[in-house]
């Protein structure tokens, strides 16, 4: 057979190369080609693998080109530069390294804290000017500040160490951060509201979602002590920018160092201009040591998986081998999605995940389906999340993730999953199985039997089983233009506890939802997506 071919159009170290090169795969270094799209179309299908940084927008345009492509390969942690869902349509493994550029960022925010504290580029303008301004310049120590740290997993976890040996009080929000795990950071664990009131600086360390979109808003913003100095080396989007200006502008927020903005590259933004902001471009990760960490690791997973068939750190596709693939992959979708419809239910702290596997299900890798379970429940707060990191980034949160084996299977079903979140809030479970067809179904949901299949858009609505709900359910989503594809009901006994589980063709809004609950046997509805 002839060697397996790699394309590299980004900028990769010359060590990558090498490694290709040393496992007998032919590599072709175009370290410009990224940013012509039209070429990149053209020669495409003559590779196996794709090995890219940023710059490289893999669209699906251009896969449509890639017929013998079968590894995309990331070096770095972010994949929003490929379109995932036209790779994994194609059957190509999307990879990435998510750890290698961890040291890196977090030692890039320290810095920004110490530049902002002691206004550096400022200070270093001025005299390099032929100013000589020793006045102008008065800073801050960072010894016995309160540092507060939005998002304590990875690279949070690092810049509390960090900033530990300075002597600064660690406080942190992380909603997946256990009391056991704060322990061992020497963190403590806090609301939100209460790291917004006490903090003297405040990092974020969080992935850009639904949940954390502009977690420091206008209205957050305005809980902060007058004084607070904000960084922010994760995503552009977690803070607003202009509410962020305005508190500037005041004398409320005393400074703020930015890495990451809304829109990028920033060639304008509300936060340019002022005096006591700081702002660097998108340099997180950009280290010798750290570009040379994920150009390693990311050409030997890609040679493992062209020369093996070695699944690491895919971010479309668990760790599983081409044997067992076939049969399994219909039970990762289910675990997968009952495990995302459990952690779009649950908003408090996580401290356990229990799968338990019944019936035949149970002698397969239930390794690659308890990542696939752990993932979705993981995903609505931590979007970057991918069924190879999903146990790591359990662990380095203290969640407990356990797995149940038994021999014969619920309610005569061939094969059954069932997952049991712990919240501290309370304890949710949700259990389901493949048919025949070899699509996903859930079964059970809180005790109760129940039909119904997977759907983009769904509707999930709790309520006390009494006669008239259905009626004016129906007559509410008929009323607000929303149509039903499958409508799955039940209950535990008649005039007990029931549910409700409805897909429809449109995301659902949240005035729906409002409108849905004021039904009189309603008890709780909300909007869930797969």
């Amino acid at each position: 057979m002839p060697a397996p071919r790699v394309l590299i159009s980004d900028a990769l170290s010359p060590a990558a190369v090498q490694i290709f090169k040393d496992r007998g795969i032919e590599v072709d270094f175009q370290p410009d080609l990224g940013k012509d799209k039209e070429k990149l179309s053209q020669i495409i299908g003559d590779y196996d693998g794709l090995a890219i940084r940023s710059a490289t927008k893999v669209t699906a345009k251009i896969l449509e080109q890639a017929k013998n492509l079968k590894v995309i390969g990331r070096a770095g942690i972010g994949v929003d530069n490929v379109e995932i869902p036209a790779a994994t349509a194609k059957g190509i493994i999307v990879m990435n390294t998510p750890f290698g550029n961890s040291i890196t960022t977090a030692e890039h925010a320290i810095a920004m804290m110490f530049a902002l504290a002691r206004q550096i580029p400022q200070a270093d303008a001025s005299t390099q000017a032929g100013k000589w301004e020793k006045n102008r310049f008065m800073g801050v120590e960072l010894t016995a500040k309160v540092l507060g740290v939005i998002g304590c997993g990875n690279i949070g976890s690092i810049v509390a160490d960090r900033a530990i040996g300075l002597r600064m009080k660690v406080i942190a929000y992380d909603p997946f951060l256990s009391p056991e795990r704060a322990v061992e950071l020497g963190v403590e664990k806090v609301e939100l509201d209460d790291l917004l009131r006490r903090a003297d600086i405040i990092t974020l360390h969080v992935p850009m979602t639904e949940k954390t979109k502009n977690v420091l808003s206008a209205e957050n913003i305005a809980k902060t002590k007058k004084g607070v100095r904000i960084v922010n080396c994760a995503r552009g989007g977690l803070v607003d920018e202009v509410a962020l200006r305005g508190a500037l502008d005041s004398g409320h927020v005393a400074g703020a160092a930015f890495d990451v903005f809304v829109e990028e590259p920033a060639t304008s933004n509300p936060l340019f201009g002022h005096p006591n902001v700081v702002c660097t471009p998108h340099l997180g990760a950009a280290t010798t040591e750290a570009q040379e960490n994920v150009a390693l690791q990311v050409a030997e997973q890609m040679s493992d998986y062209l020369l093996q068939g070695a699944i690491q750190n895919a971010v479309n596709f668990p760790s599983i081998t081409a044997e067992e693939a076939p049969r399994l992959k219909p039970f990762v979708a289910l675990a997968d999605k009952l495990g995302s419809f459990l952690g779009q239910l649950t908003e408090a702290p996580i401290k356990g995940i229990r799968i338990e596997y019944e019936g035949a299900v149970a002698e397969m890798n239930t390794r690659a389906l308890t990542s696939a379970a752990v993932t979705g429940v993981l995903r609505p707060f931590l979007q970057d999340i991918n069924m190879v990191s999903a146990p790591i980034v359990a662990r380095e949160r203290g969640i407990t993730v356990e797995e149940v084996k038994r021999e014969s299977a619920a309610r005569d079903y061939e094969s059954f999953i069932r997952i049991v979140v712990d919240a501290e809030d309370m304890s949710r479970h949700a259990g389901g199985t493949v048919f025949q067809d070899g699509k996903p179904r859930v079964t059970e949901i809180r005790d109760i039997m129940v039909d119904a299949e997977f759907a983009p858009n769904m509707i999930y609505v709790r309520n006390d089983d009494k006669p008239g709900f259905i009626g004016r359910f129906g007559t509410l989503l008929g009323e607000s233009g929303v149509n039903v594809a499958t409508f799955a009901l039940g209950r535990d006994e008649p005039g007990g506890d029931a549910i409700c589980f409805v897909s429809v063709d449109e995301p659902v809004s949240d005035e729906l939802l409002r409108k849905i609950e004021e039904i009189p046997q309603v008890k709780r509805a909300r909007a869930v997506r797969f």
